[in-house]
């Protein structure tokens, strides 16, 4: 998958309409409550595959990862997802959700997260993060100046590396250096009930 950012308040949270997409003849892509435009953040792609779940090539394929047995690399479509059929079959998982959830998230949302979303490339383990009792949306990956408009995130990233005993000259320095098609990059969450975005960070 490719790693690319974008800045959520200046791309659609709307896939495209059928029709055709860089001659890939498309269908309207499901919507996903934690993941709203999985086409902006590169999560699915225009891509005429026919998908190993359904057999059918609907112009969009899923490209994030996929925790199976087997490999299905870039060969699952959003549809498959959406309905949990791909998650039935191919006993799939899209996003780790075993750790780091808080005790007030219920079960269906960490259900509907691993095996109905689609879910996000990262340099090390992907994680989901959570606001309010249930799963927040993810927005994409994104650098130091697509922050500039989320001042919550950038919080929350200063505190981020506390953990490390960083003095706050040398988070700062960390926090300049983060790139959406580089790295370290960070990845934007807003939560679906109070709308506080959320962020965390990572490298190689």
């Amino acid at each position: 998958m490719d790693r690319r950012g974008f800045l959520p308040s200046r791309r659609s949270q709307n896939p495209q309409p059928d029709g055709e997409h860089n001659g890939v003849v498309t269908s309207v892509l499901p919507k996903f409550r934690y993941h709203p435009d999985p086409l902006a953040t590169g999560s699915v792609e225009p891509s005429s595959t026919e998908c190993t779940v359904c057999g059918q090539s609907r112009g969009y394929i899923y490209t994030g990862p996929v925790y199976a047995i087997e490999e299905h690399d870039s060969e699952i479509c959003p549809w498959c997802i959406a309905d949990g059929s791909a998650a039935n079959r191919l006993g799939a998982e899209f996003t780790d959700v075993g750790w780091g959830v808080p005790d007030d998230v219920p079960a269906s949302a960490c259900e509907e997260i691993a095996h109905r979303t689609p879910g996000s490339s990262s340099w090390q383990q992907d994680h989901w993060l959570y606001h309010c009792a249930d799963g927040c949306a993810f927005l994409g990956a994104v650098g130091r100046r697509d922050l500039d408009d989320y001042p919550d995130a950038l919080d929350v990233l200063l505190h981020e590396t506390d953990q490390f005993g960083w003095s706050a000259e040398q988070s700062q320095r960390y926090i300049d250096s983060l790139d959406a098609n580089g790295q370290p990059t960070a990845y934007l969450f807003r939560c679906l009930h109070c709308g506080t975005h959320l962020v965390f960070s990572d490298f190689t």
